[in-house]
């Protein structure tokens, strides 16, 4: 990209709030640590961008984005970008094609409703895509998507097609248009310190940990991808607890100090790789 900056970082947020919980029926407790997003995580992290002067991007499931209607406001007001992350916080994998596409759309409306245009971003809840998601998203306009991990500080085209079967090995589809901003489960904050309902990971990680972690990952981005882009994601009702706002606080100001490093949106950022390539 021309004048690029040496290193772009994308801090993103996903919103889900009570989205997840209304379709899978979480008791009060579950459902009030979702609310404290709303309520507490996102009017926090909302002022500390302001007063950094960053913008960023959030991951909105329609039902936050229309049950809360004073916080899709802020986040606009704010000059964030706001992209789409399914309706209910669904698992596309567990959705049959119809279902899916019509969720896809149904939020890529909403956005439209409230901005005066459609998407550029997705970012599939959980991380997770059915087979025929990749093809929905790019057919409902979308330019990018935000959910493989297949490459760290670089974009790229996601295949179409691909094939993998035990008996015939793997045969890889061609690139289409869909642009991918790839994603880590170490960038993000759910893994580090909200506890698994599975009881296979702990969570409540100090926040010192995760703060090392990611500004490693900053420097070595900085030093060793010119031009490149770091995402973190995170989520309102997580990062916003008092103890994990300061880290995040400290991780934006480290990242600031390091010459030709800035923060953007990540719709920005991919207009402007796309139109370099």
């Amino acid at each position: 990209m021309t004048d690029q900056p040496r290193l772009t970082v994308a801090l993103t947020f996903d919103h889900d709030s009570i989205s997840d919980g209304v379709r899978r029926g979480d008791p009060p407790v579950k459902m009030s640590h979702a609310e404290f997003g709303v309520r507490v995580g996102a009017p926090r992290i909302l002022e500390l961008l302001r007063e950094r002067g960053i913008v960023s991007t959030w991951f909105v499931p329609g039902h936050t984005l229309e049950t809360f209607p004073d916080s899709t406001a802020a986040i606009l007001g704010g000059g964030h970008e706001l992209a789409c992350h399914g309706w209910f916080h669904e698992d596309a994998a567990t959705l049959d094609r119809d279902e899916e596409r019509e969720m896809v759309e149904r939020c890529a409306a909403a956005v439209a409703r409230v901005t005066g245009a459609r998407p550029a971003g997705w970012r599939a809840p959980y991380w997770s895509l059915g087979g025929a998601s990749l093809g929905l998203i790019e057919g409902a306009g979308f330019v990018y998507d935000s959910s493989l991990m297949a490459d760290d500080y670089r974009l790229y085209r996601v295949r179409e097609g691909d094939r993998h079967s035990v008996a015939e090995g793997s045969r890889f589809g061609r690139e289409g248009a869909l642009v991918e901003v790839p994603v880590s489960w170490a960038l993000d904050d759910w893994p580090h310190f909200e506890p698994s309902s599975g009881g296979d990971r702990d969570g409540l990680s100090a926040p010192s940990k995760v703060l090392e972690i990611w500004t490693e990952e900053l420097r070595y981005a900085r030093a060793h991808a010119p031009g490149g882009l770091l995402t973190i994601t995170m989520h309102p009702e997580c990062i916003g607890r008092g103890h994990r706002m300061a880290m995040l606080e400290r991780f934006v100001d480290a990242a600031a100090a390091l010459d030709g490093v800035v923060f953007d949106r990540l719709d920005r950022y991919v207009a402007a790789w796309s139109a370099e390539g």
